[in-house]
């Protein structure tokens, strides 16, 4: 019997909300807006209150900024205190403010400020260009927080400014948050210091490393105001450790309701946001495209009232102070202006009681010219529930903004401003805000310059047609032989792991994401949140806001899938600033060195299965091709990682303390690359509850091999190699399979432009497309069709997973995800049967 069937129209019926793919390169979020932009204000005279507006009068306070130089200027030279605005963009809206010199490594500034705020602020050195600070490591400084209390003093170090390497001595501030009322420790604290930030993880535990000798001010912050702000001085000795343990009380929440009235010619029925420097407000905190950090999916939508008006009742947290703006698109795009062209920032200091505020915006426009309406039809084949962004390229790529549906595939955007800036501008079409993978094909890849549209004094209207989606093509339906498909008790896990890397604007498209995972017929979804390697030595392994989920986003992405009824496992992935093994082999792996790296790895995984706990996953998966230099026996460069004689007990124990932190299964992801690999797995398998098999292991070494046998390979290795491994072991094993839409698949070696073996995750977006690797949808089809067989005929495989799902989009492209691919259809029809809910 042979089965036709196809599922990419049943997910064309599922909505998809999404949010955008970021990339952007930190040095060029704090210079673009200095050639591309006008340049902030920089007054000769302090101004007597700063560039936020409030409802209401506000009380200010002196507060005395000195700088202390790491090396004097030249005469050319001058030291500003640049003051940011996080809402509309770090680089698009900075108030610079010169500083006088005290001595010829010392200046001094007086800014009357907003009492009861915390404000943003970073060293710039002007001249030629204008250079802002740096840290010890040569990373960007993206700003230091003070909390204004009253009047006061603070002294700041600049320890190295961008471009020019840092060589001195530094130290280290450690230490833990927890709640001054229950004495809990609290995650997704935001620590600041010096210059440099971090996260507290689930122990509420933070480390700043790097910084210069002296007294520094530390900045305890939650990001959603929900405890009140701490702050004090720190001394920092040199290769001392400085504790700091911290108490934090929690904020009582109060209703805040904001009713705006709008200019007239604001589009009937379009949404008003609320964009501000809070979490709920749309903040992600993280270094976007185009120097942004708030994102219009994340941000409230105001309802409409009959009078025009639009209203929002927000809970917030008593004592934030909620920089804002209202806007039609985000933080920078169609926001609201003075009538003047100035940006408009407005400030409230949440009140003790709940409170009404009553705005009004004086213009979206910014400048003379005049709006620019966008009219696109987008092709027929755009996915039920999909969603048309437009993106801006005034000086580079900026954040895609949701555009504004009329029906019949056609979607209409109307750009207000700021339009006094641009002349000529780019822009383009994507799916789902999926600009550089989702692409119009007629503006594919991030070096793209795009449609080109030119401001002017008389409105214009653009009507745009899309030929087509870039990785979005119709296929033709699977054929199935018929097979008796032997279904398997509860235990058995058939599921999909999704892609490692994340970017801050995905969250709202995950809810959707699992529901197509649900519609597969699954019983599980692996999440891989992360954590991110950006020092070696000292070691620097922390939670990077726009690279990694943040606490209350990997939080959220459990309790959606929980909500479906779906078993989820949390399998923690470092992030590298490049290839995994070019880190291993850079690093100093002397014996200071790995006692370091065990005691970050242990409280990168042990956060996570805090997270696991408190969120009701059912597993956590250790592990890894990654860490193969940490195991006893490891290698770099096939020789020895020089790691530590008692590793082995110190695996044992991590996995000993996380049983302490977490009641779920402790599964271990074991590489399988190819006959005898499974020979060298270590000893403390045994200590854990199942096996995560990565299989990497070729099927053929033909490109384009016969169906058949692949399917008698597959049985082979599982019987010569996986089935002794297991019967040893006396472990469940989960076969979890990574196999690119690509020509040479199934011979676990897809070629890159060297003749080497690419790395599956390189296929996966938002990297940019390898030309050279073929895409072939059927051949990943016939991998997934010949391992389900081969599984199917063995009943103590203890599951099935497929790896690399990519969320946001259906994308047919070279990738491992199988969201929107014929694999797909496969695990549709063969997951229910496997797990007996269909026959």
């Amino acid at each position: 019997m042979i089965i036709s069937f196809k599922m990419h129209h049943f997910f064309r019926r599922l909505a998809v909300l999404v949010l955008v793919i970021t990339f952007l390169f930190s040095s060029f979020a704090c210079t673009f807006s200095w050639i591309g932009l006008p340049r902030s204000s920089t007054p000769t005279e302090v101004p007597p209150v700063p560039s936020a507006s409030s409802p209401t009068p506000t009380p200010v306070a002196e507060v005395t900024f000195t700088a202390v130089l790491p090396t004097p200027l030249m005469e050319t030279e001058t030291l500003v205190i640049s003051m940011l605005d996080e809402v509309t963009g770090l680089a698009l809206n900075p108030t610079n403010y010169p500083m006088q010199s005290i001595d010829n490594q010392t200046y001094r500034v007086s800014l009357p400020l907003v009492l009861n705020t915390v404000v943003r602020y970073r060293y710039i050195l002007t001249g030629n260009t204008q250079i802002p600070e740096d840290t010890s490591a040569d990373t960007l400084v993206r700003y230091r927080l003070y909390y204004v209390t009253g009047p006061g003093v603070i002294e700041d170090r600049i320890t190295s400014w961008t471009g020019q390497p840092f060589i001195g001595p530094v130290g280290n501030i450690q230490g833990e948050v927890l709640d001054a009322v229950s004495n809990s420790p609290i995650p997704n604290i935001m620590i600041t210091a010096g210059g440099i930030q971090t996260l507290t993880d689930a122990a509420g535990r933070f480390f700043l490393e790097g910084l210069l000798p002296g007294v520094h001010n530390l900045v305890a912050y939650a990001l959603d105001g929900s405890f009140k702000t701490f702050q004090q001085g720190a001394q920092v000795a040199q290769g001392m450790v400085t504790p700091v343990p911290i108490r934090l009380s929690p904020a009582s929440i109060v209703n805040v309701t904001f009713t705006v009235s709008v200019p007239k010619n604001t589009m009937q029925g379009v949404p008003v946001r609320l964009a501000g420097n809070l979490m709920q407000l749309g903040n992600t905190f993280s270094d976007m495209n185009g120097g942004m950090s708030t994102v219009a999916d994340r941000m409230p939508v105001l309802a409409a009232l009959p009078d025009g008006r639009y209203t929002l009742t927000m809970r917030l947290p008593v004592g934030s102070d909620v920089h804002y703006k209202y806007t039609l698109g985000d933080g920078f795009w169609n926001a609201e202006h003075k009538e003047n062209g100035e940006n408009r920032l407005r400030l409230l200091v949440v009140p003790m009681t709940d409170v009404s505020i009553n705005d009004t915006v004086e213009t979206w426009q910014a400048g003379p010219s005049s709006p620019i309406m966008f009219d696109v039809t987008a092709p027929s084949n755009t996915p039920a529930g999909d969603i048309v962004y437009i993106q801006f390229n005034p000086f580079g790529w900026t954040e895609p903004i949701p555009m504004w549906p009329v029906g019949n595939n056609r979607w209409i955007y109307k750009l207000y401003g700021p339009l006094n800036i641009l002349g000529s501008f780019g822009y383009r079409y994507c799916r789902n805000g999926q600009c550089g993978s989702a692409d119009d094909i007629a503006t594919v890849g991030d070096t793209t310059p795009g449609r080109s549209v030119v401001t002017g004094l008389v409105a214009e209207e653009i009507q745009d047609t899309i030929a087509g989606w870039s990785w979005l093509q119709d296929y033709n339906p699977s054929e199935l032989i018929g097979t008796e498909i032997q279904a398997r008790n509860g235990s058995f896990m058939a599921g999909v792991e999704f892609q490692p890397t994340y970017r801050s604007n995905w969250s709202i498209s995950i809810s959707q994401a699992v529901q197509n995972v649900q519609a597969l017929g699954a019983n599980w979804v692996i999440l891989t949140p992360s954590w991110s390697y950006t020092r070696l030595y000292p070691l620097v392994f922390s939670t990077q806001p726009g690279k990694d989920p943040l606490w209350n986003d990997s939080a959220l992405m459990i309790n959606q899938a929980r909500a479906l009824n779906l078993n989820v496992a949390v399998f923690p992935s470092p992030q590298f600033p490049g290839s995994a093994s070019g880190w291993w082999q850079a690093a100093p792996r002397d014996t200071g060195w790995w006692l370091e790296w065990f005691e970050h790895y242990r409280q990168f995984i042990l956060n996570y299965a805090d997270l696991a706990s408190i969120s009701n996953a059912q597993a956590i998966i250790l592990g890894g091709e990654w860490l193969a230099p940490a195991l006893p026996g490891g290698l770099v460069n096939e020789e020895s990682s020089g790691l530590l004689m008692d590793a082995e007990n110190r695996w044992r124990a991590i996995i000993g303390d996380i049983r302490t932190h977490f009641n779920g299964k402790i599964l271990w992801a074991l590489p399988y690359n190819s006959t005898g690999s499974l020979q060298s797995a270590p000893s403390f398998l045994a200590d854990l509850d199942g096996i995560y098999l990565l299989w990497y292991a070729p099927l053929s070494t033909q490109t384009n091999p016969i169906k058949s046998e692949l399917e008698t390979e597959a049985g082979r290795l599982l019987d010569e190699e996986i089935a002794p491994f297991q019967a040893a072991l006396q472990k469940p094993v989960i076969v979890a399979l990574a196999f690119p839409s690509a020509n040479a698949t199934a011979t676990g070696c897809i070629l890159d432009a060297q003749g080497g073996c690419l790395d599956w995750l390189t296929l996966s977006r938002p990297n940019p497309d390898m030309s050279y690797v073929s895409l072939n949808l059927q051949a990943q089809a016939d991998v997934y069709e010949a391992m389900l067989a081969a599984i199917n005929a063995r009943a103590w495989v203890g599951g099935l997973i497929s790896r690399g799902f990519y969320p946001p989009a259906i994308l047919q492209d070279k990738s491992a995800s199988i969201h929107g691919k014929p694999a797909a259809d496969l695990l549709w029809y063969w997951f229910p049967r496997l797990l007996g809910t269909q026959n």
